[in-house]
């Protein structure tokens, strides 16, 4: 029987165009993409190890600085070399790829909730999704997460097409996002949605179904083809090529061992992801507790009951890991994001308030702080970031932004009621949301990014015109790399060679090294320094 052959005809789309909808997206997921710096660690890394595969032209390897890098499998890395390739060596190219699986995403969420949950609730969903902080920070990051969240969400729903009709397509299409899942980042691709799907066959208690759905899925052999054949040639590659040493690398450290252990200090406690999620999903976050008061109606709902065991598997298992990290749980974000847009049809005025209020919040966090940065700066104990956010100049631009726009988000919240209908229920709410949205990747974004990444750019920048070889000295800036366009290894420097290194570092050089370098960039505690002495040492 099918998933909700016993439930009420679902709601039927309205017939409205999508290329509305998915313009709006798309504005909102490329806007100013390319405005600030690539931050380190992540995006430098990823950008580089990127930028070295396409100086080799070897496709199916990539390094960081000349060494075997392990990281996440190739998908995302083909993506970003095919972005460049078209489009040149910089941030907008390399962050492309990230803001079109956003973009997809979102059309995904609209495309699924449409003939379901109504035209309205759909695009509410996709707007909610695109705008909210998680989605707008990892849509523009040049990483293998928001392809990942892309092909979950694809694969998933996917699932839930096969438990809903039965038909073999949507089960072979979920197989091939699998597929090429694991090539994004690896075994949680099959996790997510086997657990969503695997959990809703469990709640229904029909054990014979169970084992229908089970034979059924085991012994597709057309699904099974797409999976394997998709993933498994480069993973057969990477094993012949390197053996033990991607086994260690990909699936011991940066798979079982992150789950098992605490990976570069990213803990967290058991409650670690009930106070990330609210804050991934800001502003919209105060409609949880909408989804709150109705989860047990849609436990009783077939379709809600799949969402909740989605998100609420991806909570609990991320929960229970060694290392955290806050982007995990936007595995389980979907869900939550289409329930909060049902929950967002029904909001009364005091609920239209806390999301306006939330929004308003949100913009203070990130504007307050930057004008008032001379007033705390000091109390900062990491001496770098001390000296990075000592040469701020006044953000004006982002404190009158942050500012209209908290009036504009407050203006939309005290629609009268009969307006707000003839607008279309949550169109001032949505407004007010995407106001936020903008305010933060037009404005905030890039006075931060460009605070604390850019005297590593112009540092690069300055290496770049010179000939002699550089080395990163007691410091981690992958991005240097990428603007200098050179691998730049992490050691301490020898004779001849540029080094870039924090300014208190050199400051604390032994005595007999003190004298053995000149100063060739120096701007906010980053230096650039040409290295005249012996070698110099690791310490």
């Amino acid at each position: 029987m099918a998933a909700g052959a016993d439930t009420p005809a679902a709601p039927r789309a309205t017939g409205g165009a999508a290329w509305p909808v998915a313009l709006a997206l798309l504005a909102i997921t490329l806007f100013q993409l390319g405005a600030a710096p690539l931050f380190d660690v992540d995006e430098g890394a990823f950008s580089e190890a990127t930028r070295e595969m396409l100086a080799s032209g070897d496709w199916l390897h990539t390094t960081l600085n000349g060494e075997d890098r392990f990281d996440k499998p190739i998908g995302v890395y083909w993506l970003q070399a095919l972005s460049v390739s078209l489009l040149g060596l910089n941030e907008f190219a390399l962050r492309l790829p990230s803001a079109l699986c956003a973009w997809g995403w979102a059309m995904a969420v609209w495309g699924f909730a449409r003939p379901r949950l109504g035209e309205r609730t759909a695009t509410s969903a996709a707007l909610m999704l695109v705008t909210s902080l998680g989605v707008v920070a990892i849509g523009r990051a040049a990483t293998a997460d928001a392809l990942l969240n892309f092909l979950l969400v694809l694969a998933t729903f996917d699932g839930w097409r096969w438990l809903d009709s039965g038909a073999k397509a949507p089960l072979r299409r979920a197989f091939a996002w699998i597929g090429l899942g694991l090539l994004a980042k690896g075994p949680v691709a099959v996790l997510v949605p086997v657990a969503a799907v695997g959990l809703w066959l469990l709640s229904q208690g029909d054990w014979r179904a169970l084992g229908r759905r089970l034979v059924a899925a085991v012994t597709d052999l057309p699904a099974w083809a797409l999976l394997v054949g998709i993933a498994a040639p480069w993973y057969a590659y990477a094993l012949h090529r390197h053996g033990h040493a991607f086994i260690d690398g990909f699936f011991v450290r940066h798979n079982l061992s992150r789950y098992t252990g605490t990976l570069e200090q990213h803990g967290g406690s058991a409650g670690y992801y009930l106070v990330v999620l609210p804050l991934l999903l800001l502003p919209w976050a105060p409609l949880l507790v909408g989804v709150a008061r109705q989860s047990l109606a849609h436990w009783r709902d077939p379709l809600g009951r799949f969402l909740l065991g989605w998100g609420l598997f991806v909570l609990v298992f991320f929960s229970l890991s060694g290392t955290k990290l806050p982007h995990y749980v936007l595995y389980g974000a979907t869900p939550f994001v289409l329930l909060m847009a049902m929950a967002l049809e029904r909001a009364g005025a005091a609920m239209r308030w806390a999301v306006a209020l939330a929004g308003v919040v949100l913009l203070a966090a990130v504007a307050v702080p930057a004008w008032t940065l001379p007033q705390w700066v000091d109390a900062v104990k990491h001496p770098m970031y001390r000296a990075l956010l000592g040469g701020a100049d006044a953000p004006v631009a982002l404190a009158v932004a942050a500012s209209v726009g908290a009036l504009i988000v407050l203006a939309l919240a005290a629609v009268p009621g009969t307006w707000r209908e003839r607008l279309g229920g949550p169109a001032s709410s949505l407004a007010g949301g995407a106001v936020v949205a903008l305010v933060l990747l037009g404005f905030a974004l890039p006075w931060w990014g460009t605070l604390v990444q850019g005297p590593v750019r112009e540092a690069a920048r300055v290496a770049r015109g010179l000939p002699e070889p550089a080395v990163q000295w007691k410091l981690h800036q992958p991005s240097f790399a990428v603007y200098r366009q050179q691998p730049t290894p992490r050691r301490a420097p020898q004779p001849g060679e540029l080094a870039l290194i924090r300014s208190d570092h050199l400051a604390r050089l032994p005595a007999d090294q003190a004298g053995s370098y000149d100063t060739v960039f120096e701007q906010q505690g980053i230096a650039l320094i040409r290295w005249r002495g012996a070698a110099a040492s690791a310490r």
